[in-house]
């Protein structure tokens, strides 16, 4: 009689769960550390915070002879001491503007309004057909006047009113202050300015708004998710280990651009809020795919132990979850290494995020989940033991 044959080894996830513990305390202790770095006062160090959270000043401009790259600008921006600036290169139309994020340098003033006509005094025939009296003797006799003065400016004093003012009405090229010192140095290496289409300073004010707000979104989605996830697999401990895995990937996302910050001054904009947000929405995406299929299993294999049935559940949305995150993945490579460098940082937060996600949701909410099961059912034992030998 043959021997009959052994069942192929099923692949055990589950029971690797230490080693997924491991590296996902290697991954996010250094980040909690650089995190917390951010705190130290005048350190620099940890989270770096463009102007979209601690104020500054914006300006957006256009060059005459072409557009530079962000890399040239920031050099000359560094040259004048202002080395911590983001650049980005903005389009509108066929025209390309180059965005600068700096801290508060001043602004220069608009100039004053062009004033009105001045009127003659009374009994003066200034008003009348008659040429008005003139303090300027040499105004009357001037050719190329304008018979009437009140009738417009002279051609020739128009074409001087308007030689310094940029196109964009009330913004003109800056030529005092720190600013000025940087239009010059600009227009030294890269030719002249012809527009300048932005040019504000945010306050802290509404920096403390912006911060508020993304954390009450955040901690908003985090309730709604556990509350949703309890009430659609009637198991709360399904939703907690949801929001444990969404918060590893919270800490992995924030405290990779911790570590970035403090190495390479990679600063937050106010887009990482939004990236956040969505990392949020694709880490529990991914998980409730899982936990659903657990649900599922636990019917079909009734009698088995839980850890074989999330192991089984692993194995049958393995597949998926990887392709499903693979192809998001390629697209926002391909984003990073093409895409403007507004874009970048959201791009960089959103590549992390999935990827930590994909991860997490497959080998630490899982995990999580049957670790609190046998617990449970430890503490259940060690009751009916305690209650049969009372």
């Amino acid at each position: 009689m043959a021997a009959r044959e052994k069942p192929a080894p099923v692949f055990d996830l589950i029971g690797k769960r230490r080693w997924y513990y491991a590296i996902s305390l290697l991954i996010t202790i250094p980040g909690l550390i650089f995190i917390a770095l951010t705190f130290v006062p005048g350190a620099r160090l940890g989270l770096q915070f463009s102007i979209d959270y601690t104020g500054g000043t914006i300006w957006e401009v256009h060059f005459r002879d072409g557009t530079p790259t962000g890399a040239q600008v920031k050099e000359v921006l560094a040259e004048q001491g202002l080395g911590d600036s983001s650049v980005a290169i903005t389009t509108d139309g066929e025209r390309q503007y180059v965005l600068i994020r700096t801290e508060e340098i001043g602004l220069q003033q608009a100039p004053p309004a062009t004033p009105p006509p001045t009127v003659a005094p009374s009994g003066s025939p200034g008003t009348s057909g008659s040429p008005p009296a003139s303090p300027d003797p040499s105004a009357s006799p001037d050719p190329a006047a304008s018979p009437d003065a009140s009738a417009g400016p002279s051609p020739s004093g128009s074409a001087g009113a308007s030689a310094a003012p940029s196109p964009s009405p009330g913004l003109i090229v800056p030529s005092e202050g720190k600013l000025g010192e940087v239009a010059t140095a600009l227009q030294d290496r890269f030719g002249p300015i012809d527009e300048v289409r932005q040019e504000s300073n945010v306050g802290p004010i509404v920096s403390q708004e912006v911060t508020t707000q993304a954390l009450i979104l955040i901690g908003l989605g985090s309730i709604g998710i556990l509350l949703w996830v309890t009430f659609r697999f009637g198991d709360f401990r399904m939703g907690a280990t949801a929001i444990v895995a969404l918060i590893h990937d919270v800490i992995v996302v924030v405290g990779t651009f911790a570590i970035l910050g403090t190495l390479f001054g990679l600063q937050l904009d106010a887009l990482f809020v939004t990236a956040m947000l969505t990392v949020i929405g694709f880490s529990v995406h991914d998980t409730i795919v899982v936990f659903d299929r657990v649900r599922e299993n636990r019917i079909r294999h009734a009698g088995e132990p839980f850890a074989a049935i999330v192991n089984h559940s692993l194995l049958q949305t393995l597949g998926r979850s990887i392709n499903t995150s693979l192809t998001v993945v390629i697209t926002l490579t391909a984003l990073l290494l093409f895409g403007g460098d507004a874009i970048r940082t959201f791009v960089l937060a959103l590549l992390i995020g999935i990827v930590s996600g994909t991860y997490s949701s497959i080998f630490n909410a899982s995990a999580l989940l049957v670790d609190w099961h046998e617990w449970d059912d430890r503490r259940r034992a060690r009751e009916f033991a305690a209650s049969r030998a009372g």
